[in-house]
């Protein structure tokens, strides 16, 4: 967990009692941005693609600016402090020769959401807090594969469970330890 916000709005909102039973704190998991068309055709489930956003391998759209407005919105509303509880990329990495794991793909997504959620408090936002999803590869519950890995650690393990088990840790370990240790600062 990394920062403390310096700023709070001034806007109060009623607060529901389901809030009032958090113990006076939020947390928000933020992966992806999804809209849903109401009016029009249904494709894909429901969910259109914002032309101007990237998508990972797996179709999930990269919108770190609509991580500070889900931020805005939930502070504005319920005026409690919020913590980011979930928040990564799902890609493909690969285990080289000689041990390392190169995934500049993640670092630039944690950065841009991390630049985001600073822009958040800024704008008043309590954030009080930041874990990202996974901190170690695991098996995707979507997919129920390993291929997808979301960890700044590598499992040297495949999609059918063979592998050696052994840890790695990637480029990406080091740049979000760097970034723990700074409060933020140093991305």
């Amino acid at each position: 967990m990394f920062w403390l916000s310096k700023r709070a709005s001034t806007r109060k909102w009623e607060t529901s009692p389901w809030v009032e039973s958090l113990d006076k704190k939020l947390a928000v998991k933020y992966f992806l941005r999804i809209s849903i068309v109401i009016t029009i055709s249904f494709s894909d489930n429901g969910r259109i693609s914002n032309p101007y956003l990237e998508s990972s391998e797996w179709g999930w759209q990269k919108d770190p600016v609509g991580l500070r407005i889900t931020l805005n919105q939930v502070y504005d509303r319920y005026q409690l402090p919020v913590f980011v509880a979930e928040n990564g990329l799902g890609a493909r990495d690969v285990l080289e020769s000689d041990g390392l794991v190169h995934d500049p793909y993640r670092i630039d997504y944690l950065k841009a959401h991390v630049e985001q959620m600073k822009e958040a408090i800024l704008d008043g936002v309590e954030l009080i807090g930041y874990t990202m999803w996974g901190f170690i590869d695991i098996v995707s519950c979507g997919p129920m594969e390993m291929s997808k890995r979301y960890g700044v650690i590598y499992v040297d393990q495949d999609d059918e469970g063979k592998g050696s088990k052994k840890r790695y840790k990637k480029d990406s370990f080091y740049w979000y330890r760097k970034c723990i240790e700074s409060n933020g600062e140093e991305l």
